[in-house]
């Protein structure tokens, strides 16, 4: 592949050049020479490494270089995303119960993946009580004020300054186009709704904006090519913002919709006649009966929506009518960074299981049990226990440093230092109350042997042989010396559980059993 020699130099990922804990460069691109070359350059086990001519060395995963063929994408746009109709939700809408949104990070995963994929999603049940939209949006995010303050009720007011707050039809829109940047999430609530009417709607304005470009792509280009003044003004508000109906990236992709007939300014110049052509043939493209996906929201429904993509609706109800949502909007980027840290800590799990399913079916050094079977019944030890979170998850992984065959070094007079490897490989996702009592779960078994002299007799024989390698009982001043350390207390548990868990007749979790707690921990850590 022919790469640039400063697409590649800028991207080294070496600590010279990334700061290893944010990623961020250390270097400015003027920084580096005039006349920059590849020096010499080679390729091994997955591995480019390359010797550049100012003297620097760089390696790089030959998987990161594939990568750079693909063209950008930050989600935002139309790019992997279904454009859909209302047919495509004949089996139901993406929803699910607030309670297991709350319980369970693949809910949530799967909520705010649907608001990624399809512009939206549902969640049920959240409590009806005033504001409790803003604890909605500050699950994955946080809220964006207005003029409106941070959260608005929509119902009829008496002096209304929006026909949002009045009984009438709503046609599909986009909230906010007067804004830059315009709010890019809607949340709405509904608390009450026993009136006539009132039913709501979305459109996909991406599927929208697709079909006037297949269609008509000459009006395409006129409304992706012409701003708009859109402006709102009350008392004590003047906005505008002049952007296109239609945005679209550098690469042409549709990124972002602006469709709001009460807010569209007078237009001025250019070729309005054209313009108003164009206008008019999306307009008709939104109302087609096919993209209106129609619903009715109730008490405890709480509707979460891309403000660039979707537009939104609702139907006339009885102005006596008792119909009461309360709203707010937040930000894209706060949801797919809340989305990505969710997929990144399931992935984390993910690895670890598959330590758990492959190799931890596996010989655990002699004893009657495998090593799996071995970490399950130390962390269903320390739950039954009692423990907290952080100490059960340690019981549980305390051993993954015998992973990769080095339990076979142990075994055959070599110190492996699995306590150390375990917790330093640990440490890219779990905080020091976790990789704490790993790392020193051998030391607790020397420490015990020392302080207990009834201790080394619970020894398995396995464990015996293995304390023989690992440095045998401590002195009485590194007895000392580990008894002084923070986590020492924490360690012993573990290593008590971690004597007592070799029984093959024992009736033990399996792994996703603890995968909510683990999730919970990476929490705290990611």
């Amino acid at each position: 592949m022919a790469l640039s020699p400063y697409w590649l130099r800028d991207n080294c990922p070496c600590t010279d050049c990334r700061d290893p804990r944010t990623g961020q460069k250390l270097f400015q691109i003027t920084d580096l020479p005039a006349e920059l070359t590849i020096a010499a350059s080679a390729e091994a086990d997955g591995v480019l490494a390359v010797e550049w001519s100012d003297g620097h060395a760089s390696r790089y995963p030959l998987d990161f270089l594939a990568e750079e063929e693909q063209p950008g994408d930050d989600g935002r746009t139309e790019q992997g995303k279904p454009l859909w109709a209302a047919a495509d939700f004949a089996a139901g809408l993406p929803e699910a119960d607030w309670s297991a949104y709350l319980a369970e990070p693949a809910v949530r995963a799967a909520v705010l993946g649907s608001v990624r994929r399809f512009g939206f999603a549902l969640l049920r049940g959240v409590p009806t009580v005033e504001r409790q939209v803003l604890a909605v949006a500050r699950t994955f995010g946080y809220v964006r004020e207005t003029n409106y303050g941070d959260l608005f009720d929509v119902r009829v007011e008496a002096d209304a300054n929006n026909l949002a707050f009045t009984n009438v039809a709503i046609a599909p829109h986009t909230d906010n186009p007067y804004r830059d940047p315009v709010p890019t999430l809607q949340l709405l609530h509904c608390l009450r709704n026993e009136a006539e009417g009132g039913d709501s709607g979305l459109v996909d304005g991406f599927r929208a904006a697709a079909l006037l470009r297949a269609e008509h792509p000459a009006d395409f280009a006129v409304l992706t090519g012409t701003p708009v003044p859109f402006v709102f003004r009350d008392r004590g508000t003047e906005l505008r913002a002049d952007r296109p109906l239609i945005e679209v990236d550098a690469l042409g992709r549709i990124r972002e919709v602006r469709f709001n007939n009460r807010s569209i300014g007078t237009l001025r110049g250019g070729d309005v006649e054209t313009f108003y052509r164009a206008y008019r043939r999306f307009a008709g493209i939104t109302l087609r009966p096919e993209l209106q996906l129609d619903f009715r929201l109730g008490p405890g429904d709480c509707l979460i929506f891309d403000n660039t993509r979707l537009l939104h609706a609702r139907t006339a109800f009885e102005r006596d009518g008792a119909r009461h949502l309360q709203g707010c909007y937040a930000d894209l980027d706060s949801l797919a960074s809340t989305l990505a840290v969710l997929d990144r800590r399931a992935a984390a799990i993910d690895t670890v299981a598959g330590l758990f399913e492959g190799e931890g079916a596996g010989e655990y050094l002699g004893e009657a049990v495998t090593m799996a079977g071995h970490m399950l019944q130390c962390g269903a030890l320390a739950e039954a226990a009692g423990a907290p979170d952080h100490l059960v998850a340690a019981a549980l992984l305390h051993d993954i440093g015998h992973f990769g065959g080095s339990g076979l070094e142990l075994m055959a007079g070599r110190d492996n230092r699995h306590s150390h490897t375990g917790a330093e490989w640990l440490a890219r996702w779990f905080g020091p109350e976790v990789t704490g009592p790993v790392r020193l779960h051998v030391a607790a078994k020397r420490y015990l042997c020392a302080v207990e002299p009834a201790y080394l007799a619970l020894l398995s024989e396995a464990s015996v042989f293995t304390l023989q390698v690992q440095g045998g009982p401590m002195t009485p001043e590194e007895a000392a010396e580990f008894a002084a350390l923070p986590g020492a207390a924490d360690a012993v548990a573990v290593r008590r559980w971690d004597d007592q868990a070799k029984d093959a007749d024992a009736a033990t979790p399996g792994f996703d059993h603890f995968r909510p707690l683990l999730t919970r921990l990476l929490g705290a850590a990611l």
